[in-house]
């Protein structure tokens, strides 16, 4: 039995006062004209996973204006043959809470419970932005995998900012590195490795299926060379680079100065290179590709969600994904503008109608 969000209510979030989605499990296709409010309920299910949700926002940013009082999402999560109520919310802009089963739970607890992993029309400059984009759809895949990687970053972010500020400061003294160093070392080395095991499960489940979307092949790449495969290396890396670190005043090694590569393997076209069709093509063949893996892995696939993503298909991609959908038994929520894009779905999806009245979004079943 798949991972569902079976009932889902919000309170104050984005454009809604109040909203309850009752769900059973099937596919989720949400229509409405543009500002109704769609993407807010795709960000609402974003926040049943670690991290600030698909748009990165803050708490207070969440928070309906003008009452701006704070907000409530609760969620039924359907894991396994097991039922659990998650609860999260933020009260006057402050960090968001999260209580699960009625027990107070960090969002380590959280990547535990359930995995989301979603596309959105800003990732469509993936391959032509930098590489901080990459990082972090990398980061938000790999975190489906290993929900730790998100604690490995905290810690590797926090060391290297004391770092950075001893070499703005032009500190030289060997001593005040070294534990951070060391930190930076242990963590980075973590970092690295959960990110090549992830795209090792991405490569294995992209040669297993057979798909409308096109492979890529999937490179992590180090800007300063190639990237130090031991922790001790990667420590004896950093201690090396101090002189040059110290002229940048930042430091120039590291996981965090790693990027994604991708290849368009039918053609031997780097992506940056590619269409935008066929960008838009690969970037869904990833997020296939990460559902896939999982369902292997853990025997049920993620929640997906999917942001205006039938828009940029063609008709018969368009259906070749919801048949692909449906394979995997996901849960996916998606939105479009109107109901004719869903209407290969049929009955196999659940459909609602989101409207806005008054600056207040209204979602109705069909």
């Amino acid at each position: 039995m798949s991972l569902a969000l079976i009932e889902l209510t919000l309170s104050h979030f984005r454009s809604h006062r109040h909203a309850r989605i009752a769900g059973d499990g099937r596919p989720v296709a949400i229509y409405g004209l543009n500002g109704a409010g769609k993407t807010n309920i795709l960000e609402a299910v974003s926040l049943f996973s670690p991290g600030r949700g698909l748009r990165r926002a803050s708490a207070e940013e969440m928070a309906r204006r003008p009452e701006s009082l704070g907000w409530k999402l609760t969620g039924h999560m359907r894991a396994g043959d097991r039922t659990h109520e998650v609860e999260t919310w933020s009260e006057s802009g402050a960090a968001r809470q999260v209580r699960i089963d009625g027990k107070s739970a960090t969002q380590l607890d959280l990547g535990r419970l359930s995995q989301v992993v979603w596309l959105i029309p800003a990732m469509d400059r993936l391959w032509t932005e930098g590489a901080d984009g990459r990082r972090r759809f990398l980061d938000r895949m790999v975190m489906s995998f290993d929900p730790a990687h998100a604690e490995a970053s905290l810690i590797y972010e926090k060391a290297m900012r004391e770092r950075n500020r001893l070499l703005k400061d032009q500190v030289r003294d060997a001593h005040w590195y070294a534990a951070l160093e060391g930190q930076m070392a242990e963590a980075g080395h973590r970092i690295d490795q959960a990110r090549r095991a992830a795209l090792s499960n991405l490569i294995a489940a992209q040669a297993g299926a057979e798909t409308a979307f096109p492979t890529a092949d999937l490179t992590l790449m180090q800007a300063e060379g190639e990237m130090a495969q031991t922790q001790a290396e990667l420590r004896a890396a950093l201690a090396e680079s101090r002189p040059r670190d110290l002229s940048a005043g930042r430091t120039l090694v590291g996981p965090h100065r790693a990027d994604l590569q991708a290849v368009y393997a039918a053609k031997g076209v780097p992506a940056k290179a590619c269409s935008t069709g066929e960008q838009k093509a690969l970037l869904i063949s990833l997020i296939l590709a990460n559902a896939r893996a999982l369902a292997a892995r853990d025997g049920s696939a993620p929640i997906l969600l999917l942001d205006e993503v039938a828009a940029h298909l063609d008709a018969g991609r368009r259906a070749a994904l919801f048949d692909e959908i449906c394979a995997l038994g996901t849960q996916a929520w998606m939105t479009g503008t109107g109901p004719e894009m869903f209407a290969d779905l049929g009955e196999r999806a659940q459909h609602l109608e989101v409207s806005e009245r008054d600056g207040v979004s209204e979602v109705i079943a069909r």
